[in-house]
């Protein structure tokens, strides 16, 4: 009992990003063993000799490291972290290459990049190219990332006052302060990781294993249910059969897809352990209050604007048609605002109905403003978008009554005076970023309107919007060698963000 406790707390005292690249080898053993069940040896034969490979490197790194005095500086979970975006997909990419040898290492690394961030953007739009050990393994690897993020918003981004809890927090953004961003006593990091790993991982787990049961009930099959289900829970996107355009689960299997959106929302659909919770819960929550207002708000506009065009186009008699098209458009709403990017099958019908076509525009403004902070979801983040519209309240109120004071509530006290000052700072370095990203896609080769929409789509983890906004799907297998490397580059940037990567090249908060 004694060795095994004294062996836990060896593994405890290893980098983190070592230990995630020992998670990451041996979870190779699931696809492993399911393409063993389908008979696809040579995937099954990739996946675990590359497990094997990876375990036994692992365990010869932390008996080299066995001994070595920790040094964990202020940064140092999140450079692992970083380092998790840009460098464990290599590993995850070597058995991706080796089942499927016809494509470029660049590509599987760019897939796995995809995944691994949440984004959901593939180089294979013929979803039948990859077997389906393959599609389980990047569904698995989206599932991992999100859980991920889910254990580092409260573990490592919480304390350092990044990834959107800057605006609560009274800690400049990367230094740690008096509010850590944790309802607890201050503690090692290594014991907070611990602690909220243990909380969550059954709740991750447990959450994806009942929207299984439920669309297996739905008449999906198992392989098609747990990719869905998986997808959903991390935001990813991800579908081994193209979309649900395809699928067979119907309006029954995308309302229970939509009620676990509702995750992507808010931290408080299944957390409380951060200081964006409020003591009213979800009622007086204003990112799930605000998220509801979208979901409900924006479907109205387009089905009001699709009920116009199919008056235009006298087919105002249809009322069932109607009726699905204001489904679509709320399931797709929501699907965008979460970064999901799921399509529901009857958004096309919608549009049809009407006789206008729904422009991307729509969807890629969904897909920048994102979801909850410290959740699955991507974007600018919903409490960052509720910081701006209480301080614009407040300023048209200063215009009426100038020597005013603010009573801004319960939902407003969650905010620090310099809350909006940050979320706009946040903005403008989402705008330069994507800026940025735009110019050096069309540097590249990219059309205007292509880079934009790929800007979008990688910086706000919402890889989907490359087939529905764009004019035609884009082809990202048919980029250039340097577009893809961009492309890579602005996932990790999109799901860090750029308050994170600063702090990261800043030498102060190193030494702080």
């Amino acid at each position: 009992m004694r060795r095994k406790s004294h062996i836990r707390a060896n593994l405890l005292e290893l980098p983190l990003f070592l230990l995630l690249f020992g998670v990451a080898s041996a979870s190779m053993i699931v696809p492993a063993v399911y393409g063993l069940t389908v008979r696809d040896l040579d995937g099954s034969r990739a996946f675990f000799y590359a497990g094997l490979l990876g375990v036994v490197s692992f365990v010869m790194i932390a008996v080299a490291h066995n001994g070595r005095r920790p040094r964990h500086g202020a940064l140092g979970p999140l450079m692992s972290l970083f380092s998790a975006f840009v460098f464990l997909p290599v590993m995850l990419a070597i058995p991706f290459v080796e089942a499927l040898p016809t494509t470029k290492f660049i590509h599987a690394y760019f897939e796995m990049v995809s995944a691994i961030t949440t984004t959901g953007a593939t180089m294979f739009r013929d979803s039948s190219r990859l077997s389906d050990t393959l599609h389980l393994w990047r569904a698995q690897v989206g599932w991992m990332g999100g859980l991920m993020m889910w254990i580092s918003a409260s573990a490592i981004l919480a304390p350092l006052h990044l990834g959107g809890f800057e605006v609560t927090s009274q800690a400049e953004p990367g230094r740690r302060g008096p509010g850590s961003g944790i309802r607890m006593a201050p503690i090692d990091p290594r014991k907070r990781l611990i602690r909220v790993t243990r909380t969550l991982v059954p709740i991750y787990a447990g959450l994806t294993l009942l929207l299984w049961l439920l669309l297996l009930a739905g008449g999906e099959t198992p392989l098609v249910a747990l990719c869905l289900s998986m997808s959903v829970l991390a935001t990813s996107g991800i579908s081994p059969i193209g979309g649900l355009e395809v699928s067979t689960l119907g309006v029954s299997g995308e309302v229970v897809m939509l009620l676990f959106m509702l995750f992507a929302l808010s931290r408080l659909t299944f957390s409380k352990d951060t200081i964006t919770a409020t003591q009213g819960g979800l009622r007086t929550d204003p990112e799930f209050r605000i998220g509801l207002f979208i979901v409900i708000g924006v479907p109205l506009v387009l089905f009001a604007r699709h009920w116009i065009g199919a008056y235009d186009v006298a087919s105002m008699e249809y009322l069932g048609q109607a009726a699905y098209a204001a489904w679509g458009a709320i399931f797709t709403v929501m699907s965008f605002l979460t970064t999901t990017g799921f399509v529901s099958e009857h958004w096309s019908e919608a549009q049809s109905w009407s006789g206008l076509a729904t422009p991307g525009l729509i969807l890629m403004g969904l897909a920048l403003i994102g979801g909850g902070v410290a959740t699955t979801a991507g974007g600018v983040k919903l409490l960052r978008v509720f910081a701006l519209y209480r301080n614009g309240v407040r300023e048209m109120e200063r215009l009426v009554h100038p020597h005013s004071v603010s009573g801004a509530g319960t939902s407003g006290r969650r905010l620090q005076s310099n809350g909006a000052f940050i979320a706009w700072i946040f903005f403008m370095l989402f705008a330069l970023s994507l800026t940025a990203v735009t110019l050096l896609l069309t540097l590249s080769g990219a059309s205007f309107e292509s880079a934009i929409v790929m800007a979008v789509a990688t910086l706000s983890t919402t890889g989907p919007l490359m087939e529905y906004a764009a004019d035609a799907p884009i082809r990202l297998i048919e980029m250039s060698l340097g577009a893809k490397a961009i492309l890579c580059g602005a996932m990790v940037l999109g799901r860090l963000e750029t308050l994170a990567i600063i702090a990261l090249l800043t030498p102060d908060l190193w030494r702080a």
